[in-house]
């Protein structure tokens, strides 16, 4: 029961009232967060056979000729420093950087000609491989998983859209990153862990006060729920909280729920499988996906990064605040082939993969002459993303890129393709139309583009 001492009126089935609900909106502190008081859509009964997706988003942009699209033949500041290694399936080859991927290799493919033409920043490549379109004159379209969201809802307790561990930070362009529902509404936000599940002893925050407090914890808390009490007022004389309304009920059902926290419960895993997929943020914020989506999660988004500043990421310039290709080697590249490997091999083990697509991405390539630092800069001109589950077909290459990795040579394949192949697995037609600016239709995807046959 949340008990959060306000007196107030209209209550919950249990007692609680939405001026409860919203007080515990105002603890952000506690970790667990309820971005725009997500709608959960209750379960029919019936058997729910909808494909799931858990999308990795690998903040920096991975270099596409040091991972997925080798250039052996080529000069050697363009070749870089690493060899191609074999996979299990003939004629696929991918960096010796992902000695335990190359173990996977039936199990996903590699489009390898992904490309844009718009500003070589992170953030427009945030944008338009989440959403498949580029933010512009002041519209921010929808993520996939938030479109999800509104078209198929929740199943039962849990949110239909979840995000991991933080929304994406400062990449220096500041624009939207393309992680929310845009104009369907905060409604369709994603419900964000806004927590990191590696550090030690993690556990989800209880959301219920103590049963005792100190005199000056609740001095405190008697000042801010005085705060909220004012803010609260002004909130609903507004318009626009009426659309709230209809979410109060299922969104604090989700906050109590005991299937939405163990969900959560890492801590209940055991070591040997949080061992499995590496101790680090990432490692775990793919095991706590695997769990999510066995629990009935629909969509599943993880940062592998939050920022690229004083960080090592992808983002491989070579010189500081920035990483160069050897640190990248070294740390960025084990963490994750060891995290997305143990994640393909858990959801097969456990009968998920078939209905779980699995994509790896990020939001460019990189530059195939490598810089005076050591490094390579930004490049949309092409790059290769992983995608495999669910109807997903693996052990494939979609396309190439030509000879020095500049461009696309066949296949070219734009952000809006992509996500056109994510809603065909999610059962959605990528041409759907959904109310967008000012109420007026809109497709998810323009009409030109499709999705990538080749995958199905």
């Amino acid at each position: 029961m949340l008990r959060l001492d306000a007196p107030s009126s209209g209550r919950f089935c249990d007692g609680s009232t939405r001026r409860d609900f919203l007080h515990a909106g105002a603890i952000a502190s506690l970790g667990l967060t309820l971005p725009g008081y997500l709608r959960a859509q209750e379960a029919s009964g019936k058997p729910d056979n909808d494909v799931n997706c858990i999308m990795l988003f690998l903040l920096g942009g991975p270099s596409h000729i040091d991972t997925w699209d080798m250039k052996p033949k080529a000069p050697a500041e363009v070749r870089g420093p690493f060899s191609p290694i074999k996979t299990n399936v003939p004629g696929i080859d991918i960096s010796e950087i992902f000695p335990k991927m190359a173990a996977h290799a039936d199990q996903f493919s590699i489009v390898r000609s992904v490309y844009h033409t718009a500003t070589a920043v992170h953030d427009t490549g945030h944008q338009m491989m989440q959403t498949g379109r580029l933010f512009s004159g002041g519209v921010e379209h929808p993520h996939v998983g938030c479109v999800l969201s509104q078209i198929k809802g929740g199943r039962g307790e849990l949110p239909a859209h979840v995000l991991l561990p933080r929304p994406m930070g400062r990449t220096g362009g500041n624009l939207p990153h393309g992680q929310t529902a845009g104009y369907l509404g905060r409604t369709f936000d994603p419900f964000v862990l806004n927590a990191d599940p590696s550090v030690a002893n993690f556990k989800v925050p209880d959301l219920l006060p103590p049963d005792y407090l100190s005199p000056i914890r609740a001095e405190r808390r008697q000042r801010l729920r005085e705060a909220v009490d004012g803010a609260i007022e002004s909130f609903e004389n507004n318009s626009q909280a009426k659309q709230y309304d209809d979410n109060f009920a299922l969104a604090y059902k989700l906050m109590s729920s005991a299937k939405a926290r163990d969900a959560f419960a890492l801590e209940k895993e055991p070591a040997s499988v949080r061992d499995r997929y590496g101790r680090t943020r990432f490692g775990q914020c793919c095991l706590m996906a695997r769990r999510l989506i066995e629990a009935g999660v629909r969509f599943v988004t993880v940062n592998m990064f939050e920022t690229v500043f004083d960080e090592i990421t992808w983002d491989i310039h070579g010189s500081r605040p920035f990483t160069d290709i050897q640190e990248m080697s070294r740390l960025v590249a084990p963490n994750f082939d060891r995290a997305y490997s143990a994640l393909l091999e858990d959801l097969k083990d456990r009968g998920l993969l078939a209905k779980t697509m699995v994509t790896a991405m990020g939001e460019f390539g990189r530059t195939p002459k490598i810089n005076p630092a050591g490094g390579r800069d930004h490049h949309p001109g092409v790059w290769s993303i992983i995608m495999g589950g669910g109807p997903i077909k693996g052990g494939r290459i979609v396309g190439e890129s030509d000879e020095l990795g500049y461009a696309p040579k066949t296949k070219p394949v734009t952000p809006g393709e992509v996500a056109a192949t994510i809603y065909r697995g999610l059962g959605i037609d990528p041409h759907r139309e959904v109310a967008g600016p000012q109420g007026r239709p809109l497709p998810l995807v323009d009409y030109g583009l499709k999705p990538i046959d080749e995958l199905f």
